[in-house]
């Protein structure tokens, strides 16, 4: 076995100084999914109703990742594993064809729930800290423990596909918009339709996304020094000369003559591209 490594100097040819014990997160388990979310309700804004009630057809526009609500569980009878569920909001703008060319803009709210199953190993210590929180009754910060913290990372979805749908039912009451956070549903700047709509939207969705499970651990890394910057501070308020930050500028060559190639296309289907 590798001798152990004591908190200390260290002397190494590596330019190591010293191992240094840290408290970070330490990432026990993560996963990455691309997901074609096919179907998704479209919950429009009340003003886009009629809109939608007298389209032709509509086509995909663009989706914004509003929030994600994340909730961590323990897996029974399944020591360390842990249930990750994860709910999307997306606020979502598609474009409505009616009898003219133009198309109408219609915004409104699509949700979908996912699930993830990861490695978040056990260890139920409580903690406590002298750290202060100003304003708070209690100098110090309240118990918690060191259960794992699942942290999502996602983008903007793709609108990949979206149809208009005949509905005969009608429903009091729909449970993925009654659920929605405030915040989110402040975020569309008026009341979104409830789900008695004769005719409704469904939209797919790409969405790239990354989960994982981490823990407050103490770690013990290599230390090469101390990070003192190089550089200095760019002075922002005008105090530098214009007309040497203009010198430092290349001449645009590239704007007043011509280039001596042109790329030539490597295929059939690039000239076809460029006669279009």
């Amino acid at each position: 076995m590798p001798e152990k490594v004591m908190p200390g100097p260290v002397e190494d040819s590596c330019g190591i100084r010293e191992a240094v014990c840290i408290h970070t997160r330490k990432i026990f388990d993560s996963c990455r999914d691309k997901d074609c979310i096919e179907d998704l309700r479209f919950y429009p804004k009340l003003q886009c109703v009629d809109i939608i009630n007298r389209a032709l057809s509509v086509k995909g526009g663009s989706a914004k990742l509003l929030y994600v609500y994340v909730d961590v569980e323990p897996v029974s009878f399944n020591r360390g594993f842990y249930t990750v569920d994860m709910r999307f909001f997306y606020h979502v703008t598609l474009q409505a064809y009616l009898s003219c060319p133009v198309p109408v803009t219609v915004e409104g709210l699509c949700v979908f729930d996912k699930r993830a199953i990861l490695f978040g190993s056990e260890g139920n210590a409580k903690i406590f800290s002298s750290e202060m929180r100003a304003g708070e009754p209690d100098p110090q910060m309240m118990q918690r423990s060191n259960t794992p913290i699942a942290v999502v990372e996602a983008v903007d979805p793709i609108v990949l596909d979206a149809r208009i749908m005949d509905c005969c039912c009608k429903r009091d009451c729909d449970c993925d918009l009654c659920e929605i956070p405030t915040f989110v549903g402040d975020c569309f700047g008026g009341e979104l339709s409830s789900g008695d709509d004769s005719r409704r939207i469904y939209v797919t969705l790409g969405q790239f996304s990354i989960v994982r499970l981490e823990r407050d651990t103490q770690l013990l890394v290599p230390v090469y020094d101390y990070c003192m910057p190089d550089k200095e501070c760019a002075c922002g308020d005008g105090c530098e000369d214009p007309c040497a930050l203009f010198r430092n500028i290349s001449f645009p060559v590239g704007e007043f003559f011509p280039p001596n190639t042109v790329k030539r296309p490597e295929s059939c289907d690039d000239i076809k591209s460029c006669c279009k």
